[in-house]
């Protein structure tokens, strides 16, 4: 990724350059620069020398702290493109290099490094401005179905990505159990009979989407869920589970999105259940929260 158009990063940046300005100002104020009238060799001796009784110990304090800071701002330069072209020298990032205004013959004074500060704070604001306008949609962890957020938060926010799949998929298969009351197969084939078009059995119920069921979206539905809850489990849950192999957050990111949105739908769902003399009886519906959605009775045609 660009980090041009990171805002995380040209915050960083932005934070760290303010206080780097800050604290030359400050060490600034405790020098004199070799400029102007009375200016000694110029070129030839430091553009900067300590004003007499200045605090040496508070100058070597602002010059450890200015080193450190310059170290952070180590891609400022090429983010921004503010460096200096020396002759003889050759391109300058004055941020890193800010102490050669102290050495004879020095390659920078302070008015320059000052300068290049304003001018990369002018371009980062820039840069901020275009990374927001460009940036994209972004998914908020928390914001997903609540069951898959529970069951991976803590082992998302420890960096066990691929486990914090894992939780949430076996959390997902929960609810379609809970549900549907059954634990006696493998979570694919539970996921097919779920969905399976075939009449509700004695201790098999099945999960309906709501609506007339020869409306022609409801079917649609029905066969998606069909295809796509096994597949989720296949695909999403078993690799999680079975292989060593991590997520990056962007791919543990997409699956967790993807075992919410099969959550959100198994919540529409409605549960029709047979019974032994082949009679089917609508139930309520209980979700993994508790929260009771009525059945619409009838015969699954």
């Amino acid at each position: 990724m660009d980090v041009r158009a990171n805002k995380e990063y040209l915050d960083f940046l932005t934070r760290n350059l303010d206080e780097f300005t800050k604290i030359f100002g400050e060490f600034m104020k405790m020098h004199v620069e070799n400029t102007g009238f009375g200016a000694m060799a110029v070129g030839i001796a430091p553009a900067v020398f300590p004003k007499e009784g200045a605090d040496k110990e508070r100058i070597r304090v602002l010059t450890d702290e200015l080193n450190r800071l310059a170290g952070t701002l180590m891609d400022l330069s090429q983010v921004t493109s503010v460096r200096m072209v020396i002759q003889g020298a050759g391109s300058l990032d004055p941020f890193i290099n800010w102490q050669r205004m102290l050495e004879p013959k020095p390659l920078l004074d302070a008015s320059v490094v000052q300068g290049c500060c304003l001018q990369a704070a002018g371009r980062l604001e820039g840069l901020k401005a275009k990374a927001e306008a460009l940036s994209s949609p972004s998914i908020e962890p928390s914001l997903l179905h609540p069951l898959v957020w529970a069951a991976a938060q803590r082992l998302w926010n420890d960096g066990h990505l691929r486990q914090a799949v894992a939780a949430a998929a076996e959390a997902v298969s929960g609810q379609m159990k809970q549900l549907t009351g059954r634990n006696d197969a493998g979570d694919t084939s539970l996921w097919q009979q779920a969905f399976s078009s075939a009449s509700p059995q004695k201790g098999k119920p099945r999960l309906r989407w709501p609506g007339e069921s020869e409306d022609q979206d409801v079917k649609t539905m029905q066969t998606g869920l069909l295809s796509f809850a096994p597949g989720v489990n296949m695909v999403i849950r078993n690799p999680a589970t079975h292989v060593a192999e991590d997520f990056t957050e962007q791919d543990a990111l997409e699956r967790l999105a993807t075992l919410s949105v099969l959550a959100k739908l198994v919540d529409k769902c409605q549960v029709l259940s047979g019974e032994a003399d082949g009679s089917l009886v609508a139930e309520t519906d209980v979700t993994a929260f508790g929260n009771q959605r009525p059945k619409i009775s009838g015969e699954d045609k």
